[in-house]
This record gives structure tokens, sequence and C-alpha cells, in this order.
């Protein structure tokens, strides 16, 4: 018999190196050769706290709803704690990557020894109106009156301190203070007649007007710089994750840019989270924070940080040496500044959101009156005001409006904001000092440089 022998079959060495480096080649294809989608399919999950429910936080929603986040390759998680302190305790406990905070939650955390820093901002003044009763027709008015707070040392204590100062009024003497509670609370003591004035934030403000009462002068018309809310993280994280920080910082610079320039899409989420059905208080919301002092480039406050610290150094030591640039991380905002990104964004506007908002720099180099309109260098176009009226020869009238400095009267009608000095010398019989100006007060504009209104390119 003949045994048959069965020939082993081995494959070639083409067959094998190809069956080698076939799985390899899958890697590098659906890897390797395109990390950016690579990177789109591994979303990086991360939780965003932010403090209470008020218009301030409108950018973290902003691109939650949108879905900006995750355009940045973040799968967010928002969560609301209340008050700011608590924000930042969950921050440094390791549960939260970014927090939506007040300023001074962050600088009083920092001075305590804790690993907490502002790496952005969300406003940069204190988003208050000096609301007075139909008596009050200018700040002098204001003597012997009283005006409402919640509690000394707070926010509206703060602010009402601060604009008494600027308008020559001392509080205890000229004016008196009063602790009263809540917004609702103070609202109802102007109401009644038990005070003639009381710091509110919109949208009460419009419930204010609508039942005759008069807007003295807002935070920002007063140059007030104050890191009202921020975004802050821990040099830990930062550390570690640095590319978390770039695509946070991205998203929540295109975030801003597209509440500014969406405004039906962004009173819906307003709506939402605000829960507001008055269509008139959503707008006056939108419009007196959104448009006016969200920064576009959203730097922190060096000059707010400063004024956090003096308000403190009374009560905490370590306020007294303290220096803002300690409590700030301007890598990511300014990267991304530098790059040119904030610009392209900026380019092409729509005309309802050419509003001017405040720019909120870190530093700035104009004098007294240019410093209350903080970035109006940027020659944007400003909020609408009403026109000016021709008065003696040489010279227009102007009636000052919420949201005016002189700097930002400057830029509209010369173009340029360090001419705020040609305003004020032309009406220091009237003007105290460059801040010295309430809604409802006529001014003088010399009409040298000026053609017959408005420098080109700015808005009425």
């Amino acid at each position: 018999m003949y045994r048959l022998r069965r020939k082993a079959i081995r494959p070639s060495p083409s067959i094998l190196s190809f069956a080698f480096f076939l799985p390899l080649l899958m890697i590098l294809v659906f890897s390797g050769a395109h990390p950016a989608r690579a990177q789109q399919q591994r979303p990086r999950n991360i939780t965003i706290v932010y403090a209470g429910t008020s218009s301030n936080q409108a950018p973290g929603w902003v691109a939650y709803e949108t879905g900006i986040f995750r355009k940045y390759g973040l799968e967010v998680q928002l969560v609301q704690v209340t008050g700011g302190p608590k924000a930042v305790q969950v921050l440094t406990s390791g549960y939260a990557t970014l927090a939506q905070v007040p300023g001074p939650s962050v600088v009083q955390r920092s001075l305590q020894g804790g690993d907490v820093v502002l790496i952005g901002a969300l406003l940069n003044t204190m988003n208050y109106q000096l609301i007075v009763d139909k008596t009050i027709q200018r700040p002098d008015d204001l003597r012997g009156k009283s005006l409402a707070v919640s509690r000394a040392g707070s926010s509206s204590d703060f602010a009402t301190r601060f604009a008494l100062d600027k308008y020559g009024l001392a509080p205890g003497k000229d004016v008196s203070i009063v602790e009263i509670g809540t917004q609702p609370e103070r609202f109802s003591a102007l109401e009644t007649g038990r005070v003639q004035g009381v710091m509110l934030e919109v949208p009460l403000t419009l419930k204010a007007k609508r039942m005759g009462m008069k807007v003295l002068a807002d935070l920002q018309m007063l140059g007030l710089e104050y890191q009202a809310a921020g975004l802050a993280t821990t040099r830990s994280l930062i550390k570690s994750r640095p590319e978390v920080f770039r695509s946070l910082m991205k998203a929540y610079v295109e975030a801003i840019h597209y509440y500014k320039t969406h405004p039906r899409e962004s009173m819906g989420i307003l709506q939402k989270y605000l829960k507001i059905d008055d269509p008139d208080a959503l707008r006056e919301t939108y419009e007196g924070v959104g448009l006016t002092l969200v920064p576009e480039r959203p730097y922190p406050t060096l000059k707010g940080i400063q004024m956090i610290l003096g308000e403190m150094a009374a009560s905490e030591p370590r306020a007294q040496t303290a220096k803002a640039d300690q409590f700030v991380d301007l890598t990511f905002i300014k990267e991304l500044d530098d790059s040119g990104f904030i610009d392209q964004l900026y380019k092409s506007r729509p005309a309802l959101a050419s509003t001017g908002a405040r720019s909120g720099a870190a530093a700035s180099k104009e004098g007294p009156a240019a410093k209350s309109a903080a970035g109006a260098q940027d020659k944007r176009k400003q909020p609408i005001a009403a026109p000016a009226k021709p008065s003696t020869a040489g010279t227009q009238e102007y009636t000052i409006q919420s949201g005016d400095t002189l700097a930002r009267i400057a830029q509209k009608y010369y173009g340029d904001v360090m001419k705020w000095t040609r305003i004020f010398e032309a009406n220091k019989q009237t003007l105290k000092s460059p801040n010295f100006i309430f809604v409802g007060q006529k001014i003088i504009i010399p009409l040298d440089d000026m053609a017959s209104g408005p420098a080109s390119g700015s808005s009425q």
C-alpha cells in the first residue's frame, strides 16, 4: 500500500506580512491618520458648576444649549449650586473642572490658601442701576434721603457707597443707608416711600421704570470695574489638563459671540433658565447685560480684583498686601486673543448686536473717564442713544443715556475715546468730575473735528 503524505501548506512570506500588519494598518487609518476625528470620538467629560441663577451665568448656558461645548470635544455636565463660596468649595474638592462664580469668592478662597484662580471673565462690573422715586431729579436731591441695601458689607451696600462717593455724598451724613433685605423687599420699600432709592438689577429695573421711577445712574456709567463674575479653576488642573482649558476658552468666547449676535435664540435660553415669561423683561435682561456688559474678550479685570481686595482689607489682613495678578491666569485667553480667533468671530457682525460691549481688558491705559469705558478703544458701534440737538454756535446739546461715559460719547462723536477731555472741558461748570454724570443730564458736545454728528462707523 501506498501511504499518502500530506504536504504542509505554509503561507507565503507576503501573506504572512499582510496578516501581521493588517491590524496595525487599521489602527493607523482610524486613529493615527485622523487624530482630530479620534479626538471627536472621545469627548472629554467635565463638570461645570455655576453659582445661582442670574443673567451673569448666560455664556455657560449658551455654550451648553447650542452644542458649542461639544464642538470643541467637551461633554459638559452643568450643575447649579447656591452661592459663590459653595461653588468654589465644590471646585476645589475635585468634583468640578470649572466654576462660574463671583470674583470675591475666588479671592477669599485664594487668600485662605486655596488652589483656585480666575482664567476668564463673565462680568467686569456690577449689574446694578440706582433707581430713585419721582422726586429725585439729580444726585444732589438725595441729600437727607434714605437708600436701601440688603445688609452692611453686601454687594448692594458696596455699590451704593461707591455711587454716593462718585457724587460727592457721604453715607450716614448726607444720605442714610437702611438695611432691608432682598431685592424684592428693597423694591417694596421704595414703592411704599420708606426709602427714596435702591440699587436694582435687570429685569426688576423694568418694573420700576414702568411705575414711573427714574434710573439715576448705573454702575458702569460711574466707571466701576469689579469682578462680579468669572471663570475659575485650580492651578493643579491647569497644569495637568491644559488642553481642556484651551478648548473651554474657545467654547466660552464663541458662546459669547453667539449670545451677542443671536438675540432671539439667546433670549429663549434666558427664558429657560431664568424662567421669565415677560418678553420686555427678557429683552431688558438681554440688552442690559448680554449686549452691554458681557465682555467680548473675557479678560478678568485686575482693577476690579484690586477693588475687591480693598473691600476685604478691613477684615482680612492678607488682602492688604495682595496684588490682583496673583488671582488670575491669563494664559488661555491671551493665547486665543493673540491668535486672532476673537477678531475673526467679530469680523462680520449683525447690526442688532452692534452695541459695543465692555471689553473687560485686564488693564487700561486711558484717563479717568476713558477707563470707565473699559474697552471703548475698540471702534465698534456703541449703544443706541438719543440724538444730540443743536445748541449754541459750535456745539450740540446731548442728553446722557443709561450706559454712557464721557469716553463712550467721545468715541461716538470723534471716533477717539481719548478726546473725552474735550467734552469735560466744555462742561466744567456743570460737571464736578469726569464721572459725575447721570441719566437725563444735558451736556454740551463741542463741534470741533466733527462733521455734523457722530463719527462715521458709529451708531446713533
